[in-house]
């Protein structure tokens, strides 16, 4: 909390945390009145709530699907398969995404060759950018965050369902009536964090997916500050702090907000 100090001065190396010269606001008046802020500020909004809308169901159809199965074998296999991307490190996943998606050897563009598509160059489309970090960030997390799905559809009481199988429900009926609501309050606790981590977009993802042609949608608040804090000519300590308070008072923000939409709306809180 006290290197935050940094953003409301002229940061200087030589001078020290206390020495350097005070100036206010204006790293953040700097930052707000750049050319570039609002198209980082698109950027980063957009996929992570891209990411937010799209991660949120899945792990809670997989955890169903899995909850239903009754072949153990199968059931085993998919929990394998669906949670081991998850351990796979960003770097080993980002270079199996640009070998599957190469335009002259990858899978997929030899599979559109099939159908007499010419070779695309996915990681030059500046307008595919996101949804290739999406869906992948969907592939790589979905197996990892249905776990806690899973606990909570294995502590729901056995009678409920019993007595819904008596009085004839389907079983699409108790996933309906019994399942989904028993896990809505974990559901709306984890869409309240996500919320509050809504201006973090995976920094080390996106730097590495990144490059000169898909700039211009893939560039976010994080690969930013890292360029005009650490990489640049001049390094800028202050202004890189600056942006870095600015998206945690965003997400302090939202959590604030979320949290009073869930209960004014009778769903489980943080507080």
């Amino acid at each position: 909390m006290l290197g935050n100090v940094i953003a409301f001065k002229q940061f200087s190396v030589t001078k020290g945390l206390f020495g350097s010269p005070w100036v206010g606001f204006d790293q953040f008046e700097r930052f707000f009145g750049s050319y570039e802020f609002w198209r980082l500020l698109g950027n980063t909004l957009s996929i992570s709530f891209y990411t937010l809308i799209a991660s949120f169901p899945f792990p809670i159809l997989l955890a169903i699907g899995l909850h239903y199965a009754t072949n153990e074998r199968f059931k085993k296999t998919v929990q394998m398969v669906t949670y081991a991307p998850y351990f796979i490190s960003l770097v080993v996943l980002v270079g199996l995404l640009l070998q599957f998606l190469d335009p002259r050897t990858g899978v997929l563009n030899a599979m559109l060759g099939w159908f007499g598509v010419e070779p695309i160059n996915f990681m030059a489309e500046a307008s595919m950018f996101q949804s290739i970090y999406v869906w992948s960030h969907v592939w790589q997390n979905v197996g990892f965050a249905c776990i806690i799905y899973l606990a909570a559809l294995a502590g729901i009481d056995p009678s409920l369902h019993e007595a819904g199988v008596m009085d004839g429900a389907s079983k699409l009926q108790r996933i309906w009536h019994i399942d989904i609501p028993s896990i809505m309050p974990i559901a709306v606790i984890l869409l309240i964090l996500n919320t509050g981590t809504v201006m973090e977009t995976g920094f080390e993802k996106i730097l590495l997916m990144q490059n000169s042609l898909n700039l211009r949608t893939s560039e976010v608040i994080d690969t930013y500050v890292y360029k005009v804090g650490l990489i640049s000519q001049a390094l800028n300590f202050s202004y890189a702090t600056a942006i870095g308070l600015f998206k945690a008072v965003i997400g302090f923000i939202l959590i604030v907000v979320v949290n009073g939409a869930a209960k004014k709306m009778g769903q489980e809180s943080l507080w």
